[in-house]
């Protein structure tokens, strides 16, 4: 399909934060690491956008929100075929609230 893979400034904004969760509680290596495999988890979606299951809590929601799992993260994003890129729009901590990945913009 050759769509391109775009994040949001709320999605690099979360992935930041984890970033930075993680150098301060286990190490910069780690930190690094983990947001180098959640960045090389979002390729597939160039070849495959669908691969991502629909995320249940946000169904109701006007785009149709998919995600990718990688540890105890959802990478949540849609595809937008207008500007023909995948939205990634969250990296979500699936160890907090679950009602709060309501909040992806």
């Amino acid at each position: 399909m050759g769509l391109k893979i775009f994040w949001t400034d709320f999605a690099k904004s979360e992935l930041k934060k984890n970033f930075d969760y993680l150098k301060e509680n286990a190490s910069l290596r780690i930190a690094k690491n983990e947001n180098r495999k959640i960045a090389l988890e979002t390729v597939r979606l160039t070849k495959l956008p669908e691969i991502g299951q629909i995320e249940p809590r946000l169904k109701n929601k006007e785009k149709e929100y998919r995600y990718l799992g990688h540890q105890t993260y959802k990478i949540i994003y849609w595809i937008n075929n207008d500007e023909k890129r995948i939205e990634i729009m969250d990296v979500f901590d699936t160890q907090q609230y679950p009602d709060k990945i309501k909040r992806a913009k």
